[in-house]
């Protein structure tokens, strides 16, 4: 049998498992929604079936798939690791971005002279006219 990984590692597999995330679907659905062959959907979805990644329903002449996301949690738990090394960085940027945004709603002391500059100008046009 596959491991997790050989059989996620298959692009069409993946699409098939993301379409699944949000509703069930049937073999036609996915057909059309992905442009593959029926033989093709068919094949991958016996892959993801027997790995236990997805189970089917009956309903009236079709079958009908749903994803089991149990399967996914060893992929969970191999991407923690990852997950940990990135927060920090992830943090990092967050801080830095707060910072510039904080910068940029503080006019610079250049540009308050430059405000004031204008407007006594302003005034003094106005006193001679």
């Amino acid at each position: 049998m596959e491991s997790v990984f050989e059989i996620i590692a298959e692009p069409n597999r993946r699409a098939i498992l993301s379409l699944l995330v949000s509703s069930e679907q049937s073999v036609g659905e996915i057909e059309c929604q992905l442009g593959m062959p029926q033989t093709t959907v068919s094949k991958h979805l016996r892959v993801l079936r027997e790995a236990g990644f997805v189970e089917s329903t009956v309903d009236a002449q079709r079958r009908l798939y749903r994803l089991r996301p149990e399967p996914l949690q060893e992929v969970d738990m191999w991407l923690a690791q990852f997950r940990r090394f990135w927060s920090a960085y992830v943090d990092a940027l967050e801080r830095h971005l707060d910072r510039m945004d904080r910068d940029q709603s503080t006019p610079t002391k250049q540009k308050t002279r430059r405000k004031r500059r204008g407007t006594n100008r302003e005034r003094d046009k106005g006193e001679t006219k």
